[in-house]
């Protein structure tokens, strides 16, 4: 009787679950529909309309097809798009003569600043074409007044603020936490800089580290404010003086700094563009989000030679990863596919990645190498390509970045954790082992290495940085021991990489593409853009990952601001084998 009941309960249990499933999969097709019927409605482009700009969401390179990407209740919320698309609408607007201007409504942008560089930049060449841009917001973060800066007119609440006071990068460290527990972080690793091991055995920045830290910084920061000074016509001594004096304290002082033109409330914002359109003041604005901006349709390209963008975005994990890894099987293959198919006369990879697997991204180089042979490759650097992000690049014919990309830390380490003293002392916990080789429990995590063991995957390690050396020395055409005193695992950006030989050109990932297509002798708009590889099917991707699905989406809602953090802490604990990672996440404040 007991079995019987466990068996119905176990059942019942089966069937609940199974038919909370079927209702997450059910609503989140039901939203597909009405999200699809909703976006056709919406993107109707009226005459003497206005495309209103707020990206107050993770920019992602593509636009996602993931059904629980914007699904939420109680009602559906406009469609998230990638920069691919946010690109070519601020391009399509430039010449749809039913688009008059740009309102950028600003705020907090969460996004890094390669990539806001692709849509500044995108916006000052829709400014040539003589509309206008009005940038208005209550609050002003650094990222959003990177791109405000670009506006005709940059006006902001009489009571809001304009963040501008420099910035800064803060680390985490975790030594003291483990210590707490009784665990100790067994390192073994090859670079002076090679710093993303410290918040495991230090309570604060190495010296090291700090120098390339503040370098690091000190390069992005000169890029923002040398654009913002340009755009704003204020000198960039100024600027510097505004921001370390803290001067712009509040509306008034913004106005009086010139980072704003005036301050305006909301109403007043609407009269103005209602002025700049002969509109009378008794109709509405026609605004139109660039989310639901109704793209005029692509005249067709009945061309048959075409590019490949092959994506290479998050983590590098072997195998075929997930929607945010670069799984070596699946991008390998995408490459293999591009360089295969005749049609295809040039590859443009672009990489957005702070590295990971050191042999997942041996295996992606490989793919990169044998097409170089055959073919043009081109690497477009997004926000991040370090460590195997720059593994992955090194062998293309040219690498692309832009000026505030995160790139180099040409280093390898590991990391062991030794739970001894927590599973002992904290826990109860002891082990007993059997083995039949001296090394057969090697790197378990029950015991300290002993001094043998650790010497052998020293070695190890040092025999895989000198193979990303000579791999990066053969790529760039450079001697191994120039590229050794440039790696050392130190992070550049895009522009002192370009100094450095690490980067040949400062570029957008349309830069990129149009170099490809010259090094092909292809002449414009007589190719086709491919991408690789293909984005999943919404509704057989909710079908087969129904449970991921429901999972990420959860933790989302639930998180929200402190997901990214859950995600870095998932990645240490899913890392395997010897890592080519970035030292650190940086975020700038």
């Amino acid at each position: 009787m007991k079995q019987f009941l466990k068996y119905v309960l176990a059942t019942m249990v089966g069937i609940v679950v199974s038919g909370l499933l079927l209702l997450f999969i059910f609503f989140g097709i039901v939203g597909l529909m009405v999200n699809s019927v909703g976006n056709k409605e919406g993107r109707e482009v009226k005459e003497n309309s206005i495309l209103t700009v707020r990206l107050d969401y993770p920019i992602a390179e593509r636009t996602s097809k993931n059904p629980f990407e914007n699904f939420s209740f109680p009602s559906l919320k406009d469609e998230n798009i990638g920069l691919n698309d946010i690109l070519y609408r601020i391009e399509t607007a430039k010449t749809d003569d039913k688009i008059k201007g740009i309102y950028l409504d600003l705020s907090t942008i969460p996004s890094s600043f390669a990539t806001l560089e692709e849509i500044r930049n995108a916006l000052l060449d829709f400014k040539t074409s003589n509309k206008f841009i009005i940038a208005y917001a209550e609050y002003y973060s650094k990222s959003a007044y990177y791109l405000a800066s670009t506006a005709s007119k940059i006006y902001l609440n009489p009571e809001g603020l304009v963040e501008f006071n420099g910035f800064a990068s803060q680390s985490m460290f975790l030594k003291g936490t483990l210590d707490k527990l009784g665990i100790e972080a067994q390192v073994i690793k090859v670079g002076t800089y090679k710093s993303a091991v410290e918040p495991f055995i230090q309570d604060k920045m190495s010296d090291a580290n700090r120098e390339q830290v503040t370098s690091l910084l000190g390069s992005i920061y000169h890029h923002y404010l040398e654009k913002i000074s340009d755009s704003r016509k204020l000198p960039i001594d100024s600027l510097y003086a505004i921001a370390d004096g803290l001067k712009v304290r509040n509306a008034e002082t913004a106005v009086q700094e010139k980072l704003v033109d005036a301050t305006k409330y909301k109403d007043e914002i609407i009269e103005e563009l209602k002025t700049k359109l002969h509109v009378d003041e008794d109709k509405k604005l026609n605004l139109i989000s660039i989310e639901n901006y109704s793209n005029p349709e692509k005249k067709p390209n009945t061309s048959k030679d075409r590019i490949a963008v092959v994506y290479a975005v998050g983590e590098i994990v072997s195998g075929e990863g997930s929607n945010e890894q670069i799984g070596s099987e699946k991008i390998s293959r995408a490459i293999r596919n591009a360089r295969k198919d005749k049609k295809i006369k040039a590859v443009v990879l672009r990489v957005n990645s702070p590295g990971g697997s050191a042999l997942a991204s041996d295996v992606i180089w490989r793919e990169v190498k044998l097409t170089k042979a055959v073919k043009p490759i081109i690497v477009s650097m997004g926000d991040v390509a370090a460590s195997g992000g720059y593994y992955i690049s090194c062998a293309a014919d040219s690498i692309f970045a832009q000026p505030n990309t995160i790139t180099g830390s040409i280093g390898v380490f590991g990391i062991i954790p030794n739970l001894q003293n927590f599973l002992n002392d904290k826990l109860g916990v002891t082990f007993d082992i059997v083995k039949t080789g001296k090394f057969a429990d090697l790197a378990t995590m029950s015991r300290p290495l002993t001094m043998e063991e650790r010497n052998i995957i020293q070695q190890e390690i040092n025999r895989i940085y000198f193979t990303f050396t000579s791999k990066v020395a053969e790529g760039r055409s450079k001697e191994r021991s120039y590229i050794d005193s440039v790696g050392q695992g130190r992070v550049w950006s895009g522009e002192q990489a370009v100094q450095l030989g690490l980067v040949d050109r400062l570029g957008s990932i349309e830069d990129a593409i149009k170099a490809a297509a010259h090094k092909a002798n292809l002449k414009e708009k007589e190719y086709k853009v491919v991408n690789y590889p293909s984005l999943s099917d919404p509704i057989k991707k909710l079908l087969t990952n129904a449970a991921d699905n429901i999972r990420i989406w959860y933790t989302k809602q639930e998180l929200k601001a402190a997901y990214p953090y859950y995600q870095q802490g998932k990645q240490i604990l899913d890392q395997t084998g010897i890592q080519a990672r970035l030292p650190y996440t940086l975020s700038i404040q």
